[in-house]
Parts: structure tokens; C-alpha cells; sequence
């Protein structure tokens, strides 16, 4: 996907709030992954989407989570598991910057750190919870980490965590979710 539709984030009918995150971090029209994807993943569809590096993809999977938050509800409402810490972290503050206006909060978790820390952290409001696979069934698993109602459930580097490492942890946490995630 190079070629873009000419769409503005505007066209998406964003909150006002999400919007000026995007404005602040200097994002003012979509990339063609993001044109693709946001219609459909607000509409509720499920996505499986391939680009290359830089295309926008983490952005095309943020920008609906941060629209459909409902930061009164004190609940997990999305999951984002990711197969590293590295790229946890950068997904992490991703969302930070872009949910800045919405108060959104977004709790990191994986392994190497503090599962206490986690603990604690999650005795406060947490709408989205990114980590790696390990951690969140750890959470999960402890039912420390509820999920029983949360609707958004995103594989970032899915060929990473669906493959033969990954994927017995990853069926147990999908397990975990309600069925119409």
C-alpha cells in the first residue's frame, strides 16, 4: 500500500481529544495502511494487516483503540501484546502521546520488571494494558489482570506471536476473553 485515498483523519469522525493528540504529534492526513485499516477497525471488524516498516501500521491499530476508550469505565478495554520489551515500550509511549487529551491510561508490562510493581499498578484504572505474552498470562492467569469484558485483543508482529514459541501462551490468553473481542 503506497498510494493514498486523499483522506483526512478528519473524514474518520475522530473524538476531539484523539485529534488533537494527532495534531501534536505532527500526524495531520493518514498513511495508506491507516486509510485501510481505522474505517474498518471502528466499524468493529477484525484486521490482519502486513506493511512494510514506517508505513503507520502501529498508528492504524492505536488510533481505533484510543477512539473506542471509555476512559469512566475503570477497565482493561485493550490488550496489545507484543513479542518484545523494546517494542512494548515504544508501543507504550505511542499511545501515551496520542491518548494525552483523552486521559487514557495505559499500563507496560513484561518480563525483567517488577511483577509486584504490576500489581500495584493495576489496582488502579488501566484501559490499555501492552506487554509481552509471558507477563499478561501471568496477570491474567493470577486474575489480576481482568479481561472479561474488554473487546479489543491486538497481535502487534503476529507472525512472531503466532509461531510455535508463542502460540500455546497465546491461546491461553485469548482464552481469557470474552467471545466477542
Amino acid at each position: 500500500m503506497t498510494l493514498t485515498k486523499g483522506h483526512d483523519f478528519e473524514d474518520y469522525y475522530l473524538k476531539e481529544e484523539l485529534m488533537m493528540g494527532l495534531v501534536k504529534k505532527g500526524f495531520y492526513k493518514p498513511s495508506p495502511v491507516q486509510e485501510e485499516c481505522i474505517p474498518l477497525a471502528l466499524a468493529g471488524n477484525n484486521l490482519i494487516t502486513r506493511a512494510k516498516n514506517g508505513t503507520g501500521k502501529t498508528g492504524a491499530y492505536v488510533i481505533p483503540i484510543l477512539e473506542k476508550i471509555d476512559t469512566s469505565k475503570n477497565q482493561i478495554q485493550a490488550v496489545i501484546l507484543i513479542p518484545t520489551r523494546e517494542l512494548a515500550l515504544q508501543v507504550s509511549s505511542f499511545i501515551k502521546e496520542l491518548g494525552k487529551f483523552i486521559n487514557v491510561e495505559c499500563m507496560i508490562s513484561t518480563g525483567g520488571t517488577s511483577f509486584k510493581e504490576d500489581v500495584l499498578r493495576l489496582d488502579n484504572p488501566v484501559h490499555v494494558l501492552v506487554g509481552t505474552p509471558g507477563r499478561i498470562y501471568d496477570l491474567m492467569k493470577k486474575k489480576i489482570a481482568k479481561v472479561d469484558s474488554c473487546e479489543m485483543l491486538v497481535f502487534d508482529e503476529a507472525d512472531k506471536l503466532l509461531s510455535v514459541d508463542f502460540m500455546p501462551i497465546v491461546e491461553k490468553i485469548i482464552s481469557f476473553f470474552p467471545p466477542n473481542r
